[in-house]
Formats: structure tokens, C-alpha cells, sequence
């Protein structure tokens, strides 16, 4: 094959040597296949410079496109990545992308950019003497898409997902291995953070205590210094995702620019959010019950979850979205019930309270 760059011309050619290895009881014939490149050697300075770096970088393009993507947990299930060692793999399938998330707009093209501009600036990071990570908090109530939104990142850069329990590591040597085999171009997940590990009472303790709270502070300093510290430094372009239902029972020390660069709140389904699910769920992108939805939705917290299972009870668009307008008026119902409760209850404290004054002036 002859090419044509930049006034050089140059001819590439497929070898295949065909060899018996000296240890193949089996005279088995084996086939190395490479190329070999031909050209003129006036331009020589032209193929290396920028000839080569282009086709290498051609390669890996088209290597990444092809690319699946694969989740990795513990435990010998699917395949077990280094040929035994403790991750084991299966191909995410999942089909969550930005497109298809239920999330505000300008947070979503925001975190869109934040990737992209992570992604590019490897000498960057390499100039300024940082790890090239990125740490990414998710944080908001259950049915909010946390996860999806993890396998939409994972889709958008063709990333391997890691994910990561703590509570099933016993010491701070273990997670250090688990985390330095994790590969390159990856995404380490620990979904409910708050759940997993203690960030209020760090203290030095024997690593291989039974005390339950002395494990928790060992992982916690584990994973901190893997975030930020010394290990950081340990592969490159890697994500490090956190999600928790509860942000505000994290330790700022976790939370500071370092280890935790973005923090995306993942709220309440949005109007926006809903026109979302109504396109995905039913292929609309307008009907005459939009107007009386959004006024609901002002209202009323409901997620994106307890939305899009409303839309699935029905394939007809009209009964679909009748569904979901009883579903809002129901929940804003309970909420007027539980408002005017409250209230109840405080008015019956206020008379208990003047019951008792009035009693002890007599």
C-alpha cells in the first residue's frame, strides 16, 4: 500500500514470519505478523516527525471506537482480568448516555466539558506536577440517576468501570493492591460512600484490628492517599467517582478541590428533565398535558425514577400521560396532608404550652 503525506510518498508492506518456539513440544508453527515501512530517505525527518505520530494517533482512535467497554467488581465471575488476579470482568451493556439522562441541561454540557478538557490535558497535568485523575462527587436522594449517570461517562469516554465495595476489604494493604492493578483509561466507582467508611474520627490503629471502626479509618486513609497522596501517582487518566444519598455527612476532607474536583448535585426531576423521559419512554416532544405537568412538578419532589415508571404503564401516550398527572396530583395531596399535620401539631403544642402558664399563675 503506498501513501501520499505531505509531499512524501511512502509504502507500507505486510510480513508474516512463520517460526516453531523452542519450547513447543507440539512443533506447532506460530505467524508473527507486522509491518514494514519503505521510503525515500530524503524524507526521513518528514515519516518521523509527522508522518508516524499521525498514524499511531489514527490507530488508537479507531482502536478506542471499537473498544467495549467493561465493568469490573470482585469476585471470579466473566472473565478475570491478569489471568487470576482479583478483578473479574463482564461487558457493561448498559445503554445510559448523556442524551438519554434526565438531568439539568447546563450541569450536564458543564460535566460534558469538564471530561473532554480532563481527557486533552495529560502534558497539563504532567507541567503543573499533578496526577492525572479526576475526582467526580454524586450526590443527591435514591432514584435520581447516580449510576446511570456513571455509565453515561463511561460510554462518552469508552472508559472501563471499577467498581469498588469497601465493605468487603479487611485491610488498607488490600485496597492499596486492588486499586494499583485497576488499568489505565478507567473509572473507579464506590457508590454510597457514607455508607462504606468513617471520615469523622481518623486515627491510627492496628490495620488488622477486628475493630470494625479501626478498619473503616485504615480504608479511609487508604483511599485518600490513593485520591491525592503519594499513590496517586500510580497510572494516569483515571476517574474516581463518589456517590452518597447524604453530602452533608461527608468529612470536608474528602470534599476538598484534589479529591473530589466536581461535586453534581443530582436533584429532583426538573420539567426539563421530565420532557427528557417523555421523549425517551414515549417519543413526544410536546402534548396538551405538558402545561398542567409543570405546574405539578413545581409542587411536588418526585425523581426522575418514580417518572419514568409511570410512563411505562401504558404504550399509549394519552393514558401514559394521564398516569403521570395522578401520580404528581397524589403526591402533592400527601404532601397538603403532611404540611397540614405538622401545623396541627404545632398548634396543639402552642395551647398545651399556655394551658401549663396559665397553671402556674394560679
Amino acid at each position: 500500500m503506498v501513501c501520499c503525506s505531505n509531499g512524501s510518498l511512502s509504502a507500507w508492506k505486510l510480513r508474516s514470519l512463520f517460526s516453531t518456539p523452542r519450547n513447543n513440544f507440539t512443533n506447532e508453527i506460530v505467524e508473527r505478523k507486522s509491518f514494514e515501512l519503505r521510503f525515500e530517505k530524503k524524507f526521513k525527518d518528514k515519516v518521523l516527525d509527522s508522518y508516524l505520530p499521525f498514524v499511531l494517533e489514527r490507530s488508537k482512535a479507531i482502536k478506542e471506537e471499537k473498544k467495549v467497554v467493561r465493568i469490573h467488581a470482585l469476585g471470579y465471575y466473566g472473565e478475570v482480568d491478569g489471568g487470576g488476579g482479583p478483578w473479574g470482568s463482564v461487558n457493561l451493556d448498559h445503554p445510559s448516555t448523556f442524551d438519554t439522562l434526565a438531568m439539568d441541561p447546563t450541569l450536564k454540557q458543564e460535566l460534558i466539558e469538564d471530561l473532554n478538557r480532563f481527557v486533552r490535558r495529560r502534558h497539563f497535568y504532567k507541567q503543573v506536577g499533578k496526577a492525572w485523575k479526576r475526582g467526580y462527587l454524586l450526590y443527591g436522594p435514591p432514584g435520581t440517576g447516580k449510576s446511570s449517570l456513571v455509565a453515561a461517562m463511561a460510554n462518552y469516554l469508552k472508559f472501563h468501570i471499577y467498581d469498588l465495595e469497601l465493605a468487603s476489604l479487611h485491610s488498607n494493604a488490600e485496597l492499596r493492591m486492588l486499586l494499583v492493578m485497576t488499568k489505565n483509561r478507567s473509572i473507579l466507582v464506590i457508590e454510597d460512600i457514607d455508607c462504606s467508611i468513617d471520615l469523622e474520627n481518623r486515627e491510627d490503629g492496628d490495620e488488622y484490628s477486628a475493630n470494625p471502626m479501626i478498619k473503616k479509618n485504615q480504608l479511609t486513609s487508604g483511599l485518600l492517599n490513593f485520591i491525592d497522596g503519594l499513590w496517586s501517582s500510580c497510572g494516569d487518566e483515571r476517574i474516581i467517582v463518589l456517590t452518597t444519598n447524604h453530602k452533608d455527612r461527608l468529612d470536608p476532607a474528602l470534599l476538598r478541590p484534589g479529591r473530589m474536583d466536581m461535586h453534581i448535585h443530582m436533584s429532583y426531576c426538573t420539567f426539563s428533565g421530565f420532557k427528557i423521559l417523555a421523549s425517551n419512554y414515549l417519543g413526544i416532544k410536546r402534548h396538551w398535558r405538558f402545561n398542567e405537568i409543570e405546574t405539578l412538578m413545581e409542587e411536588v419532589e418526585v425523581t426522575p425514577a418514580e417518572v419514568a415508571e409511570e410512563m411505562m404503564k401504558s404504550e399509549d401516550v394519552d393514558a401514559a400521560m394521564e398516569k403521570v398527572v395522578k401520580f404528581l396530583c397524589k403526591k402533592r395531596s400527601e404532601c397538603v396532608g403532611k404540611r397540614d399535620s405538622v401545623e396541627a401539631g404545632g398548634d396543639e403544642k402552642k395551647v398545651i404550652g399556655k394551658k401549663r402558664k396559665a397553671r402556674s399563675r394560679g
